[in-house]
């Protein structure tokens, strides 16, 4: 195969490989000297120090051309002309290059490989082989990691032993571990499922190299499905900035909005709720409640208690994060949710622990001092509410709901977008 040749197979291999030519230039160089040195090293006479000879070999980008050179180190007396040259015989090599060498140099003779064996030819097909993987992993990685903490669309391709969905990426697959599966959704084959990027990772193990985990129960996708639908959000008029997910059932987001013209919560909704059922569909059904963000504490976790009306909020030890919550009597049940739901997403949205009663119990246990408050405004907007979301009339009414998430559940469902 001559130069060009050479070329034209590097530009088609560029083409269908994705793979920058310069890089099959390096693996070709890299193969032809693992290649010289194996050869040479077999025709060496026993006990020789020569197996260590360097080999450098050099494409010339333009034309195809091929040289290998050896190396040899400069010195007074030498012991072993494989690995040697004396400085008189470096300097007159020099003459022609007009390079002048002194002790210690490393001086470049070229040199001719012959008869590669089949060995050494298979060797050098390896190398390039390897090279060219490892630039297809690097570049699929460096591609997908640029994508880290957003929204890709993937299609379900099958459900492994390990009860992992494997999904196609287009150019890769990726995974979705059981722990990152939303309960009760089905995986069907070729269904289209938006996903949240949680990590990519290099893994020789793996046959692409590239490994891939994807969730959608992370409380991030949310938040990215709301900026695909809005572009309130997308721009920064509103941010969303804080939320609480159970996946598969209820979300709870926080949202602000950066421009008095602009209602934070009715930008979520759209109209006639176009925008939030959008994110609904795409979550296989999960409720989502869009509640007003206030740096006011007390206004906040009023809100974030919603669809209950809130009659009082204390907040009684600002170290600890506690708060004192009073509802009306019949509003009880609705506050708390069902199995304690709503009051859980409540507390992790807003990072305090609250303990809340209706307004019979607080006023025979003096749980609050009504003397200070005033009632507040009803909080009850429009919302549209299943019959299972409304507990029992029944259900614990003289029990107090007293809910004390940890620090690192609070830490991780409240953290703000950078």
């Amino acid at each position: 195969m001559n130069g060009k040749e050479l070329l034209n197979a590097l530009d088609l291999i560029e083409k269908e490989k994705n793979v920058d030519k310069e890089i099959i230039f390096e693996a070709l160089e890299a193969a032809l000297e693992s290649a010289c040195k194996r050869n040479y090293s077999n025709n060496l006479k026993y006990g020789s120090s020569s197996a260590s000879q360097i080999f450098r070999a050099k494409i010339d980008r333009n034309t195809g051309d091929m040289h290998v050179y050896v190396q040899k180190e400069v010195v007074e007396d030498v012991f072993d002309d494989l690995l040697e040259v004396t400085l008189e015989d470096a300097n007159k090599k020099g003459i022609l290059t007009g390079t002048t060498y002194k002790l210690g140099d490393v001086v470049e003779f070229e040199f001719v490989p012959k008869n590669f064996g089949r060995i050494s030819a298979q060797t050098a097909k390896q190398v390039v082989i390897q090279k060219i993987k490892d630039a297809e992993r690097q570049k699929m990685y460096d591609e997908f990691s640029a994508k880290e903490r957003e929204v890709e669309t993937a299609i379900v391709q099958r459900i492994d032993q390990r009860g992992n969905v494997i999904v196609s990426l287009g150019k890769t697959d990726a995974i979705i571990p059981p722990s990152d599966q939303i309960k009760g959704e089905e995986y069907t084959f070729n269904k289209r499922i938006k996903v949240y990027v949680v990590s990519v990772s290099l893994n020789s193990k793996v046959s692409q190299g590239t490994q891939i985990r994807v969730s959608r129960t992370h409380y991030e996708l949310i938040k990215r499905l709301f900026e695909l639908e809005c572009p309130e959000v997308f721009d920064g008029i509103v941010e969303i900035k804080a939320i609480s997910r159970e996946a598969g059932s209820r979300s709870k987001i926080a949202v602000y909005s950066n421009d008095e013209n602009v209602d934070a919560v009715g930008a979520c909704v759209g109209p006639n709720g176009s925008r939030v059922d959008v994110v609904v569909s795409e979550i296989n059904g999960e409720k989502i409640d869009i509640v007003p963000w206030s740096e006011n504490s007390a206004e906040f976790i009023a809100a974030a208690l919603r669809p209950a009306s809130v009659i009082a909020v204390e907040l009684y030890d600002i170290e600890e994060k506690l708060a004192k919550v009073v509802v009306a009597d019949e509003q009880l049940s609705l506050a708390i949710g069902k199995e304690g739901q709503n009051v859980r997403l409540a507390a992790r949205l807003t990072g305090w622990k609250i303990d809340i009663k209706s307004e019979t119990q607080a006023r025979e246990t003096n749980f609050i001092d009504f003397e200070k408050y005033e009632q507040q405004d009803d909080y009850n907007e429009e919302y549209d509410y299943s019959d299972d979301e409304i507990v029992d009339e029944n259900y614990e009414d003289s029990i107090s709901a007293n809910y004390d998430e940890s620090n690192d559940d609070l830490e991780e469902n409240n953290e703000r977008s950078e």
